[in-house]
C-alpha cells in the first residue's frame, strides 16, 4: 500500500514537472508593474506549474547583493525562522521567529505535491514560536537576547504606550513592556481573538493608528479561491479595525486574499496593504499588489481579480459583488510573494531611495522562471506610486535558480535609518546602508 501511494505521488509529481516545463511565463514582472498591469488569459491545470529552488543556507560571509551606492551587512544568524521586525523606540529590534502552525489538513494530492515541492525550499523551516531582541552593543555589534516565548505562530507586534501587542495565529496577546527591558516574563492576556482555524494563510499583519486609539489586522483567507467553503472564510480575506479601549471589532475592508504587510503612508496618512494574489492560473496571474485600504472597501477576492477580471473557477458567482471591486493601486508582478512593507521617508541611503516604499518579495512557488526573492523600492509622488520596482537586495538564490540561500520577509528601519531586512530561510537580519555615509 505504502509502495503504492509512493508511486502514485512520484507520477503525479512528474506531471507536475512537465507541467511546470510548459508553463513558463511571458511576461517579466517589470511588466507587470505599475496601476495598468497586463492580464492575460487565465490558464487551466491538472497540477500547477512548480518550481522552488532547494534550501542551502548562506555560506560563511556570503550576502545578498545590493544597488550600486549601497553594502549589507548581518547583525544577527542562527535564528529560528524570523518573519518580522519592529523596532523599539529605544532602538532595541523585536526579531518575530514563526512558521505556520499546520492546521490546514492535506484533503487532495496536489496538495500534498506542492507541499513536498515547497518544503524543498527550507520555508517551512521550524519557527521559533519566540520574540527574540537584537541590542547594540559597545563594540557596535548586536546581542541577542530572547525576549518572549511560548507564542502560537505570531506574527504582527505593535507597543501603544507601555503595552505590546502580539497577534499569534489565532488571536492578539497583550503584556505589559517597560523600556530597556530584555526580556517579558509576564504571562501577558488575552486581548482579542482572530480567525484561527484551517489557517491557509496563517499570518496576522499588525499595525496601531497613529493616535494609538486602532489596531489594523491583516488576515488571509483560508483557501486559494473558496474550495474550502466560504463558510470557514468568515472575517478573512480582509482588514479588521480592532478598538483598543474595548477589543471590539469590525471589517474595516474585504476581499484582500492575503493582506500581508499594513502601514501607513506618511504624505496621506492613508492605510496600505501589501496582498498575495491567487495562485494556478498561470505564471502570468495573478500580480500581486499594493494599495491604499478604503474603509468598506471590497477589492474582489474570490470572485474577481485586479477589479472585475472574474474568476470563473469560483462555484459560487457574485457578479454584484464583483460590479463593487476596487482595482489595487499598484502591481508588484505575478507571484513575487510580498510579504513586508515599510514606507520611508528618510533614512540612510541615497537620496533616490528616500520617500516611497520597500516591498521584500518572498518569492515565487508556482512560476518560472522564478520571480520576487528580492527587495524593491518603488517611488511615491503625492502619496502614489510612480514607475516600476527598482531592486534594491537580490541575489537570494543561485544564478542557475537551483539553490535558495535566502528568503526576505519582514522589513523595518532603526534609528540610523539603516533598512533592516528579515530572511526566514537564511535564519539572517540584515541591515542595509550606503555604502559611503
Amino acid at each position: 500500500m505504502v509502495k503504492s501511494i509512493a508511486r502514485s505521488t512520484l507520477a503525479l509529481a512528474c506531471t507536475a514537472m512537465l507541467a511546470a516545463c510548459s508553463g513558463k511565463a511571458e511576461l517579466e514582472p517589470a511588466q507587470q508593474s505599475g496601476a495598468a498591469p497586463p492580464m492575460p488569459q487565465a490558464k487551466q491545470f491538472l497540477v500547477p506549474p512548480m518550481q522552488v529552488p532547494d534550501g542551502v543556507g548562506w555560506k560563511d560571509g556570503q550576502t545578498p547583493k545590493v544597488a550600486a551606492g549601497l553594502k549589507i551587512e548581518k547583525i544577527a544568524g542562527e535564528l529560528l525562522h524570523p518573519r518580522q521586525l519592529y523596532v523599539l523606540p529605544n532602538d532595541d529590534v523585536l526579531v518575530v521567529e514563526s512558521n505556520g502552525p499546520g492546521l490546514e489538513p492535506v484533503t487532495t494530492p496536489k496538495q500534498l505535491i506542492a507541499n513536498m515541492i515547497k518544503g524543498r525550499s527550507g520555508k517551512g523551516g521550524k519557527g521559533g514560536n519566540r520574540i527574540t531582541l537584537l541590542r547594540r552593543n559597545a563594540s557596535g555589534g548586536w546581542d541577542k537576547h530572547v525576549f518572549l516565548e511560548h507564542l502560537h505562530s505570531p506574527f504582527g507586534v505593535q507597543l501603544i504606550g507601555d503595552a505590546l501587542y502580539v497577534a499569534n495565529t489565532d488571536n492578539i496577546m497583550k503584556y505589559p513592556y517597560t523600556a530597556g527591558q530584555t526580556q517579558i516574563t509576564a504571562p501577558g492576556e488575552l486581548f482579542a481573538d482572530l480567525p484561527g482555524t484551517i489557517e491557509h494563510h496563517w499570518t496576522k499583519a499588525l499595525l496601531a493608528s497613529p493616535d494609538g486609539r486602532k489596531l489594523y489586522v491583516g488576515v488571509g483567507s483560508n483557501s486559494n479561491i473558496g474550495e474550502n467553503g466560504l463558510d470557514v472564510e468568515y472575517r478573512r480575506a480582509a482588514v479588521l479595525e480592532v478598538d483598543v479601549a474595548s477589543a471590539s471589532s469590525r471589517i474595516y475592508a474585504s476581499g484582500i486574499r492575503n493582506p500581508t504587510g499594513l502601514q501607513w503612508e506618511p504624505t496621506t496618512q492613508t492605510l496600505w496593504a501589501i496582498a498575495n494574489e491567487r495562485d494556478e492560473i498561470g505564471a502570468d496571474l495573478v500580480p500581486d499588489y499594493m494599495t491604499s485600504v478604503k474603509p468598506g472597501g471590497f477589492y474582489g477576492w474570490p470572485y474577481s481579480y485586479y477589479g472585475q477580471h472574474v474568476d470563473t473557477r469560483v462555484k459560487q458567482q457574485r457578479p454584484d459583488l464583483v460590479a463593487k471591486a476596487i482595482k489595487p493601486d499598484y502591481a508588484l508582478g505575478s507571484h513575487v510573494a510580498a510579504l513586508g512593507l515599510w514606507f520611508s521617508p528618510e533614512n540612510a541611503l541615497p537620496a533616490k531611495f528616500q520617500g516611497g516604499a520597500f516591498v521584500a518579495e518572498h518569492g515565487s512557488w508556482d512560476r518560472s522562471p522564478l520571480s520576487g526573492y528580492q527587495v524593491v523600492y518603488v517611488k511615491f509622488e503625492q502619496g502614489k506610486p510612480v514607475g516600476v520596482p527598482e531592486t534594491v537586495v537580490s541575489g537570494f538564490h543561485s544564478d542557475d535558480e537551483k539553490q535558495l540561500y535566502g528568503a526576505p520577509v519582514g522589513l523595518a528601519q532603526d534609528k540610523d535609518g539603516a533598512l533592516l531586512v528579515a530572511d526566514d530561510v537564511g535564519n539572517v537580519v540584515w541591515r542595509v546602508t550606503a555604502a559611503t555615509p
